[in-house]
Formats: C-alpha cells, structure tokens, sequence
C-alpha cells in the first residue's frame, strides 16, 4: 500500500514540474523536484522489493504446508479409498493444483489489494485535479469491471471442466504407458492412439476457446483505457483553452489513467490465474474432506485388548465371510468358512481372479469383510488398532515394493531398532544374504526408487526378509515366489517352515509345489471356497485341484493313469 501511495503522488510531482519549473524557466526548481521523484523512486522500489519477497515467502510457505498436509491425508486413506480415487488423480493434485494454488497466493497478496487501490486513488487524484475531466475516470473503469465480469463468468466454469479433462488424459497417459506390452502384443496400439488424440483434442479445443476469451482482457483493457485518453486528451484541451487547467495537470491526469491501465492488465491476469486457481483449490479440498477411511472400526474396551505378548498367537478363523467390491450385488467372495491354528501352515491355491489376494486383504482388515466376521485370537479384527495389526502381520505383496534409501532401512521399516543380526538372520532366511554380502555397501548398500538397481528375484527376497524382521505372528505371502527358480523357492519354503517363532505361515501361490506340504490348503474358484484339507485329501476330493496339479505334473497323472 505504501508503495501504491508513493506511486500515486509522481502524477502530481510531475505536474508540478511542468506547471512552475518549466512555466516560470526555474531550473533550481526542476532538479528539486526531479530530487523528490528520484526519491520516490528509490523509495517505492524498496516498499516494492520488500512486499515481493515476502509474497512470495508465504506463498511458497502455505504451499509446502498445505502439499505436506495433502500428502499426509493421502497416506492415511485406506487402500480402498486410494484405489477408487485413483494414483494419477492423487499425483494431479499434490502437484500441478497445489502450483496453481502457490501461484495465485502470491499474486493475490501483491495485487489483490495494491491494483484496486491504484485504480480508486488514481481515480480519486484524478478528481481533485480536475472534476468534470475525471468523469471519463469513472466511465472507464465502469465499462472495464463489466467486461472483466463477464469474462469471468464464462471462463471459470470452463476451467472447472478443463481440470476434470486434464485428469481423465493423465490416467489414459499412466493406462496406456503402463500396459505398453499388452497394447502392442495385441495390436491395439493405433485404437489407443486414435482415443488418445480425440481425448487430448477435446481438452486442447476447450483450453483454446476458452483462452480466447481469457485473452480478449488485455487488448479490450487497451482499447477501452486508450479511448478514455483520448477522451480525456480532448477534454482537457477545451479545458486548458478555457483557461480552467493547466498544461501539467492535463499531464497528470493522462500518467493517472496510464496508471489505471497499467494495473487493470495486471488485475486483469490476477483474474486468469484466479479462475485457474479457484478449481484447483475446489480439486485439494476435496480431497481434504474425504474420509479418510470407509471400514469400520468397532469400539472396543481396554480389557478387550491383548498386551499379554504370550497370548498373542495369530490364531486365525473365518466365519461365513463374504466380500464384494465397491458394494456391488455381486460377491468377490462367498461364505468362506475357516480356521487356522496358531502356528500352523496354510495354502491358498485358485485360478486368476479367484480371490487369493482379496482373502488376506481381509485378514488383516485393508477391507472390511461385507458379510461375516474375520477374527485373530477370538478378536474381531474390526475391534483391532492398525498398528497392533501391523505388529502382527507380516506381509509380502504380489507386487515387490521396495523404498528409496538402503537395504536396512527397508528392511527395519517395521521394526526401526532391528540389530545387525536380526537384519542378516531375515536375509539368510529369505535367501537374500548371498547376493546382498557381495555388494559393496553390504546391507548398507543404497536402494534407488522402486529398486530397480535389483532383480525381480531380488527385490521379492528383499521384501520377504522385511516382513520377516520383527518376528510377526502370522507371515502372508502373496504368491511372493514367482520370479524365484524352482531350487530358491524349495530352499525358502523349507526356512519358512522352520522358523524359530513359529508364526501362522499363509502362502498363496499359482505353483502346486509351493502349498502341497502345508497343513491345509484352501482351494479357490470363482470366490466361493471348493476344497480345504491336505494334499492328499484335495486330489481324491477336489476336482479343481486335480486340475491344477495334474497341469503342473502330467507325468504323475499318466501313471496314475
């Protein structure tokens, strides 16, 4: 403001100058007052430098702020949740919204109040120059906050709309980048290509005509600030002819309405970048307000809770569970009756899409069960803290996920305190030792984002080690061994099986191999349960057993045979 107020005193200055330096040849009098415009000058730019930096200061403040708190509500929504709204939608926000939102901060808190101020107070100089010439002042202005209005009233909407299409082609960007192979391996290449184009040419129409009109507020403040100089130009003239204003003061109210078009460009693309911002905003917010997680969480008694380590077993039991998706009518899993002892060893076989990983899904509570109850040591697990089920779970995903930073920060994620033995001791077990010793750093040796600086094989080993730190009570491994040879796999089966704590083991897995000397074995199909006992018991009872193990070991059929 101080340097709006500094600005609006150089007209004047100026109008001096001309009226009694130059008027009257007073040269002592012409380099004063160049002294005070050099002085507001050096002045404003001080008050212009300072309000700049603290601008920007809090804009990328409140920015970082408000990414961290984004980020933080991102990694408390459930896996459902996440799942639903989507990744590239998640990523579109905590970046290019959060960059709208920054920038229009720091254009606000520089012109939001500064610009209007100029435009009133160069309006309110221009009427203690002259009255009836200031009248243009106030036809201008009228005219340009008409237009501004309904510029904003047809573009913000459209910016709404570009957003969401904005969207919809980075998920069809992260489909289409992800699923290269599939695409190319069934020639679907130019259909995803020609979709691609017509998705991108209707958010490129859109942002273009919608650009057009958001363009039309530069040359229309022009032209309308040009016309009212020139209005003013010859209405001063008939003033100074009358002898009622002077040659400097006609110069000061045309540097006033300079200044008026000046800062209605600049509140003029304060305006686009608002409209810009204003969905973004909406967009955060959004995902702000969402709860953060949809399952259901019972409300249990202190007494209910299990401190006692010695009765925490990992006893597991399933009864009449069943499970759908985004609560469809159709059930993902139906009515699946189970118990599984504590430290016992159970297998989950099934074809594709039979529901092997939405069971452990359950038993550990990433989705609430839809029907039934899920209970570990007799407690529904509804009843049971997140991180008391982190503590006793261990978990492989299908997908080996390791983290940016070291083997042993991946490794003591669960456990952050894990000595040097008990990392090694995961690692021997796992059969990751051999090839983690030869690096260089050991288990020090840096992992890089996704640990791609490691095989598959590698990185599944790695992520079985980390669930093996810490000694959970019941160890899941979702089909964890695919890209291990058939003699690692054996070796860790055989170290799984022996583990000194004897935790509740649960390997899902495509490979009859992998589950046919476990305790039990829970065969799958189509999400309704179709065999449950030993190895032995499934091939003479279980018809989709046989299948599978017959497709695995033919010859064994053939002498059955």
């Amino acid at each position: 403001m101080l340097e709006a107020i500094f600005e609006l005193l150089v007209p004047l200055v100026m109008a001096s100058i001309i009226n009694k330096g130059i008027s009257n040849s007073d040269t002592h009098y012409i380099i004063m007052m160049s002294g005070v415009l050099l002085f507001l000058a050096v002045v404003g730019l001080c008050f212009s430098i300072t309000a700049q930096y603290f601008s920007a200061y809090v804009a990328v403040h409140s920015a970082a702020v408000i990414r961290r708190d984004l980020f933080e509500k991102i990694l408390g929504l459930s896996q459902g949740t996440k799942e639903k709204i989507g990744e590239e939608v998640l990523t579109t926000r905590i970046t290019n919204d959060i960059n709208q939102i920054q920038n229009a901060i720091n254009m606000v808190l520089r012109l939001f109040l500064r610009s209007p101020f100029i435009v009133f107070g160069a309006t309110v100089m221009a009427f203690i120059v002259d009255v009836k010439s200031a009248l243009i002042f106030i036809v201008v202005v009228a005219l340009l906050s008409l237009i501004v209005f309904f510029i904003m009233k047809y573009t913000l909407p459209r910016y709404k709309t570009i957003a969401a299409k904005l969207e919809k082609v980075l998920h069809s960007t992260s489909e289409n980048l992800s699923g290269a192979r599939v695409l190319r391996a069934f020639c679907q290449t130019d259909d995803e290509l020609e979709a691609f184009k017509e998705k991108t040419g209707t958010l490129a129409f859109m942002q273009i005509s919608t650009g057009k009109i958001s363009a039309l507020l530069n040359p229309v403040t022009y032209v309308v600030v040009n016309l009212g100089i020139v209005g003013l130009i010859y209405i001063s003239m008939l003033r100074v002819d009358s002898g009622v204003l002077l040659q400097g003061d006609v110069v000061a109210l045309v540097n006033y309405m300079g200044q008026i078009l000046v800062e209605l460009i600049k509140l003029a693309n304060l305006i686009v970048l608002l409209m810009k911002a204003f969905p973004s905003a909406d967009r955060v917010q959004e995902i702000m307000e969402i709860k953060s997680d949809e399952r259901h969480h019972e409300n249990i008694n202190d007494s209910e809770v299990i401190t006692d380590s010695s009765k925490k077993l990992g006893r597991l039991s399933l009864k009449h569970v069943s499970f759908s998706y985004n609560g469809g009518a159709e059930m993902d899993l139906e009515d699946i009756n189970l118990e599984i002892p504590a430290g016992s060893t159970l297998g989950i076989i099934g074809g594709t899409g039979s529901g092997k990983s939405t069971l452990l899904k359950l038993l550990n509570h990433t989705y609430d069960a839809t029907e039934g109850k899920v209970e570990l040591d007799g407690l529904d697990v509804q009843k049971l803290e997140d991180s008391y089920l982190a503590e006793m779970f261990g978990i492989v995903p299908q997908k080996a996920v390791l983290l940016s930073g070291t083997v042993r920060s991946n490794l003591s994620m669960k456990k952050t305190e894990a000595s040097d033995d008990e990392i090694i001791s995961a690692l021997n077990i796992s059969q990751s030792l051999d090839f983690v010793t030869t690096k260089e750093g050991g288990i020090d040796t840096t992992v890089v984002a996704k640990g791609t600086n490691f095989s598959g094989g590698q990185r599944q080993r790695l992520t079985i080690a980390r669930a093996l730190v810490g000694e959970p009570k019941v160890l899941i491994l979702d089909d964890s061994a695919s890209a291990l040879d058939l003699m690692t796999e054996s070796k860790l089966r055989k170290e799984l099986t022996q583990l000194s704590w004897k935790p509740t083991l649960i390997i899902v897995s495509q490979r009859a191999s992998s589950v046919k000397g476990l305790d039990q074995i829970l065969v799958l199909d189509d999400g309704k349960c179709v065999g449950l006992g030993t190895h032995d018991e499934l091939l003479n009872t279980c018809k989709t057993y046989r299948e599978i193990y017959y497709c695995q070991y033919p010859r064994e059929e053939a002498s059955c045979e």
